[in-house]
């Protein structure tokens, strides 16, 4: 099938008349009012109907199983360790040992529970709505995030399902570059969907509350314009089969606050990439699937690829700042688990539709990306030790924030059990036993351990780790677009091993990676807000070495240490020393496109998709390769360019003038660098980022700039 041959939609005058009614690239204001939600006290609450029978029956099946092994697990243990004689440490392994235990536990029984499930109901038609397609930036490629946009709308129109839409997008940017990008491919977006559905753009000057008062700013200036809309990442594609459920469920259920998707990875050429895409094709579903057996209407919400209804998110989702200091105070960061939480708190259902596929997303491209991913995730999931207390929230949502908090709380905790496992051999070979502790004692007491009741404590945990990933392999053998996408029986089996090993050495590395995190969460370190790497641009051995020269100490001190005191612990330690012995070339290999494609020709870590392309994936592929070069230099572009400066002054709203008595000082030194510059270059040169912001935003300046004489400088990055 020839991509580029795309049947013409039945013109859509109104979006043409929409587009060029809109102001400074954006529709006329329609506002709705966001309070900050109080969580001290609880509002009053709508209708909430009782779980249905296939959800109790899950939630029945996630305690028993995570009861009765956790409560199994520890009896074991007492048994290992006399109760009567235990000492400190062996009481705290046992306390950190009953929590990790039952943190696994949590998982396996939550995927059990999705047998569970029932396949999600087909929503019928209702009646016509209008959705907003969102998708918030921040410094990212506009020639991706446009082409991943326009291949949604043409998708929506091959099937005549694009009237109900229109496309918003809404930058966070800061770099001035970018905006200027983001302006001129916002601008041809606008045009070639000229016919289909309006294109909005609008730029935000004051980054408060990142991502979620980016959102927040869009629902109370022109939320009362749409009845839902469709959150998507920079990096999101739905196809239009999906997007036309999701509107339909809810338009069919009124009470339907919330409808999240279970994206699926796609894209990945490095190596760490192909191994999460691959987990993520063979896990992800039983593990949503589980999820959203137990969850019930009251769900969760990722953030991303989700549908949201409007009216009630202003509502009752305005999240309120939280009383200290950073990192713990100030604005919520992962604010989709606060928000899900909030509208549950009133009635409304936030649910999980796991059946509908046709939902994607992108993976960072290396270890160190997810680790730079991961600080800020840690920050945003500690934060909700201040939320999960909050008044009215229901069980089920505490459940959802609790599990974000262990996510990261586990590894510090893996991390503090083996190091009590460390000094108890330090204190068994140091620490000669007592055998005689009472003065008329006949016979000694000899020091108990059963090693044989260890070893089978030990392959118990081992199985009930690997129950998920053990029914996600089931299930892909037992799926024929699986199978044939990743390399028949042999060719899954296989990458279930491979991933399972490597799984195994990357470990212990995301564990000191990500205690590391929490200590500085604790320790009142703020994250910061840097933009995801998409691309795959490789991890070089300098870079490698630098983040994990210290895992590789640790792993040769520990090693030496357990060497001298008890060889058989060194052994029972070697996998997760091992792992950090090679965190530098594991590093190194994670960012690697050359191994990936190595990989792909052996048939492992394929995924379905990687062998047939969806359409809306192959189309914005070849969008992205149609594009021409963006500007390198955004203002030395618009200032020799008049029709591409008319285009980003004409569809950026104004910039907000400044409070009385308090003019912005960068916009005052930046208009006096343009008087004295001699030359374009020379300006350019002497413009501070933030300054180039100013310049940017002002039309004035602009024109300024475009007066300046300018030297020889290459104006695009090919």
């Amino acid at each position: 099938m020839d991509l580029r041959v795309n049947p013409q939609p039945e013109p859509n005058p109104a979006a043409a008349r929409e587009t060029r009614a809109g102001s400074g690239g954006m529709p006329p204001e329609n506002h709705l009012d966001m309070p900050a939600q109080e969580l001290r006290y609880s509002p009053g609450r709508r209708g909430r109907r009782r779980p249905d029978a296939a959800v109790l029956y899950a939630r029945f099946i996630l305690v028993t199983i995570t009861a009765g092994v956790t409560i199994y697990g520890v009896y074991q243990m007492l048994q290992i360790v006399r109760f009567a004689s235990m000492t400190l440490l062996q009481g705290l392994m046992i306390f950190f040992f009953a929590v990790s235990l039952g943190w696994i536990a949590f998982a396996a029984g939550s995927v059990l529970a999705g047998a569970s499930k029932r396949r999600d109901p087909t929503p019928g038609s209702g009646p016509a709505t209008l959705t907003a397609l969102v998708m918030p930036i921040y410094n990212e490629d506009p020639l991706r995030t446009t082409a991943g946009l326009r291949a949604m709308a043409e998708a929506l129109a091959q099937i005549d399902a694009h009237r109900g839409f229109e496309i918003v997008i809404l930058s966070d940017s800061t770099n001035a570059d970018a905006w200027i990008r983001e302006t001129l491919c916002a601008d041809l977006l606008r045009h070639s969907l000229l016919t289909i559905m309006p294109v909005w753009y609008r730029r935000r000057w004051q980054n408060i509350a990142r991502k979620s008062g980016n959102l927040e700013d869009f629902v109370t200036r022109w939320g009362g314009r749409y009845d839902h809309m469709i959150v998507l990442d920079a990096d999101s594609l739905i196809d239009a089969p999906t997007l036309q459920r999701l509107v339909q469920a809810m338009q069919t259920d009124p009470d339907l606050g919330i409808l999240q998707t279970a994206p699926q990875l796609i894209g990945a050429t490095t190596f760490f990439g192909r191994l999460q895409q691959f987990a993520a094709c063979v896990y992800g579903p039983v593990i949503t699937r589980g999820l959203s057996a137990w969850s019930g209407d009251s769900g969760n919400y990722w953030g991303h690829n989700a549908i949201i209804r409007v009216a009630a998110f202003a509502q009752y989702c305005g999240l309120p700042q939280l009383a200290g200091r950073k990192p713990f105070g100030g604005f919520v960061l992962s604010h989709d688990f606060v928000e899900a939480a909030l509208m549950r708190r009133v009635g409304w259902k936030v649910r999980m539709a796991t059946d509908c596929g046709g939902s994607w997303e992108e993976s960072p491209p290396s270890l160190i990306d997810v680790a730079i991913r991961d600080r800020r995730w840690a920050q945003g999931n500690l934060q909700h030790m201040k939320i999960i207390g909050a008044a009215g929230l229901s069980f089920i949502s505490r459940i959802h924030l609790g599990v974000g908090i262990m996510s990261y709380l586990s590894s510090p905790l893996w991390l503090v059990m083996l190091g009590i496992g460390f000094a108890l051999a330090v204190q068994s070979h140091l620490i000669r036993p007592e055998y005689f502790n009472h003065d008329f004692q006949l016979f000694p007491t000899w020091p108990r351990f059963d090693v044989e009741l260890m070893m089978a404590l030990f392959w118990f945990s081992m199985v009930v780790l690997l129950i998920p990933k053990m029914l996600g392999l089931v299930r892909a053998l037992l799926s024929k677009r699986i199978r044939r996408g990743g390399g028949g029986v042999i060719g899954v089996a296989a990458s279930f091993l491979l991933e399972a090993i490597l799984s195994a050495l990357y470990a212990p590395v995301l564990m000191l990676i990500q205690s590391r995190h929490v200590f500085e969460v604790f320790m009142g370190r703020d994250s910061g807000w840097k933009p995801q790497r998409r691309d795959s641009g490789g991890t070089t051995w300098s870079d490698a070495w630098h983040f994990h020269k210290r895992h590789m100490f640790l792993s040769c001190v520990t090693a030496v240490i357990v060497w001298f005191l008890s060889p058989p612990l060194l052994a029972w330690l070697s996998p997760a020393l091992l792992g950090l012995f090679l965190s530098v070339p594991l590093s190194r290999a994670s960012g690697s496109e050359s191994l990936g494609r190595v990989l792909s020709r052996l048939a492992l870590l394929r995924t379905p998709e990687e062998t047939e392309t969806p359409r809306l994936v192959a189309r914005r592929q070849e969008l992205v390769r149609e594009a021409g070069a963006a500007p390198v230099d955004g203002l030395r572009h618009l200032a020799r360019n008049r029709e591409s400066r008319l285009t980003h002054i004409n569809g950026n709203l104004a910039r907000p003038a400044d409070p009385r008595g308090h003019p912005d000082p960068f916009a005052f030194t930046a208009e006096q660098k343009l008087k004295d510059a001699r030359s374009l270059d020379e300006a350019l040169a002497w413009l501070t980022p933030v300054e180039r912001v100013e310049v940017a935003g002002d039309a004035r300046l602009l024109n300024q700039l475009a007066l300046l004489p300018d030297g020889e400088h290459p104006l695009f990055l090919v």
